[in-house]
């Protein structure tokens, strides 16, 4: 029977951070705690548990998750956020994998709370996700700030039967707030990529993503919340491309600027 490291990273998570460790407590052999130096509550609470509470800077998702799995004592790896929590079917799931581990990497769905109400549709469900796996097995990758855990070549997964409990926005302005931030972390990856974006691309990659989350992913199912995570949705795709169109401009104009003054030393 594999032992399994639960490993969680955090930054000032004290409302959410109790639920999420009492749910794995009967799957978890060991618990580490990767901390972005919390100025809440946050390593008060972990320390009441049995949780191995460790600090590290924070420089960005995937790369504090390779470094916090890089933590653990064993192989076996089940993956949460703070802000989420094991249902009690999917720790059935879970504890039935750990008496016949049988594959490289398991996935399930992760099922959204927003501002009070569970998303069924509009993009969020099923938000099927990999995150009890063996550690030699992949590794967290994916642009910032939307990490995953990508599998090698000819690894092997399977799909378990619960959902991942995901209390992701309480309120609309949390939600702009995080809109915000996580736009500009991605288009600064973009950024640093080179990649580049016309005025129309940033249109219709915004009405493509509302329009596929809200009637193709039948977002209107989830009444007002539904047709709000379908508008933010292409709101995210826009702020993001006009973001990074912003930055290709200001580099164009500073590299214009290092050419004339160069012509002008040449002169000289």
């Amino acid at each position: 029977m594999p032992e399994i490291s639960v490993v969680i990273i955090t930054l000032n998570v004290e409302n959410t951070i109790r639920l999420c460790i009492e749910s794995i407590q009967e799957i978890a052999d060991e618990i580490i705690v990767v901390d972005s130096y919390s100025t809440d509550g946050t390593e008060e609470i972990c320390k009441q548990y049995h949780t191995t509470f460790l600090q590290h800077p924070f420089e960005g998702y995937k790369q504090q998750k390779n470094w916090a799995m890089a933590q653990a004592t064993f192989d076996h790896i089940l993956s949460i956020d703070a802000d989420e929590a094991i249902s009690e079917r999917l720790k059935e799931s879970i504890l039935e994998v750990k008496k016949n581990w049988t594959h490289d990497a398991y996935s399930f769905n992760r099922f959204n709370n927003y501002c009070g109400q569970w998303i069924k549709h509009s993009n969020w469900y099923p938000d099927r996700k990999i995150r009890l796996f063996d550690r030699r097995k992949g590794e967290w990758s994916g642009i910032n700030p939307h990490d995953r855990f990508i599998i090698y070549n000819e690894s092997t997964t399977r799909f378990l039967k619960g959902d991942l409990l995901h209390w992701v926005i309480d309120s609309y302005e949390a939600h702009i707030d995080k809109l915000n931030r996580f736009t500009t972390i991605a288009a600064n990856e973009y950024f640093k990529m080179g990649k580049k974006v016309s005025v129309f691309e940033i249109y219709f990659h915004g009405l493509w993503r509302f329009f596929k989350a809200y009637f193709l992913k039948l977002g209107f199912l989830d009444g007002y919340n539904g047709w709000v995570i379908s508008y933010f949705s292409g709101m995210t795709s826009v702020l993001k491309y006009i973001k990074l169109r912003q930055m290709n401009i200001e580099q164009k104009k500073r590299n214009n600027l290092l050419k004339s003054n160069h012509k002008n030393n040449k002169k000289k």
